[in-house]
């Protein structure tokens, strides 16, 4: 997986375009590479594997949200954590992260409860971005371990090496395993449990991280992200 052949923003490409000529990379590819032949359904489509840092490029970056994977139902999974295509119906997590944003700033405002779609977000500068990049149909957890965890924890390390006064949103163990690394003396970490159903109610719902980000960001002469515009 040459740099040269990789469709990525040149922002992106000017601070990732080593990691592309790693083995583990090649590997990677080659990986992808036979299970398409193998007639899986892969999502998202390939176009859109890298869409959160199209939509987001580095200098813009102001927020990031790790996830961990694609969701793996056929039609949902575009390239940007916790988001879907228009049209589609919100995931669970999806509903309650718009819970707690209208709990936490939502001063008689209401998020869609049609949409889902958070592009708007990305090109304002929240980096979604999901640990593994891709997924088998039907198959959660199904391209871990790949090489794609190497790829973005290099995302991850970048960020918090080159930028200042960044926002990490860290929901639940396995994104603050990834987040470790992040230097807390000149970036903002918020943590709470995952917005999963499973675990929303044990933190992630009065968070608050949404009014947290954008008092952070105004401290640091950002522009606060504006949490409902939602395509």
């Amino acid at each position: 997986m040459a740099a040269s052949a990789v469709k990525l923003d040149p922002s992106w490409l000017a601070v990732l375009g080593e990691e592309f000529e790693q083995p583990y990379m090649q590997r990677l590819r080659e990986f992808l590479r036979s299970e398409k032949a193998a007639h899986k359904h892969i999502y998202p489509r390939g176009k859109d594997i890298f869409a959160a840092l199209d939509l987001c490029v580095f200098d813009a970056v102001k927020v990031v949200i790790i996830g961990q994977d694609p969701y793996h139902g056929a039609g949902q999974a575009h390239g940007l954590c916790f988001s879907v295509l228009p049209g589609v119906p919100q995931p669970p997590s999806l509903i309650n992260i718009f819970q707690e944003i209208e709990n936490d700033v939502g001063a008689g405002q209401h998020m869609p409860r049609d949409r889902g779609c958070l592009d708007a977000w990305a090109k304002q500068g929240v980096l979604l971005l999901n640990a593994v990049l891709t997924v088998e149909q039907d198959r959660a957890g199904s391209h871990q371990g790949k090489g794609w965890e190497t790829f973005t924890d290099r995302i991850v390390a970048i960020l918090n090496e080159r930028s200042e006064g960044l926002v990490f949103m860290l929901w639940g163990s396995y994104a603050q395993k990834k987040g470790a690394m992040v230097d807390r003396s000149r970036h903002c970490v918020l943590e709470a449990p995952h917005p999963s159903p499973l675990s929303a109610h044990r933190g992630f719902l009065g968070c608050r991280h949404f009014s947290k980000a954008n008092l952070w960001l105004e401290q640091h002469r950002k522009q606060p992200v504006n949490w409902f515009a939602v395509n």
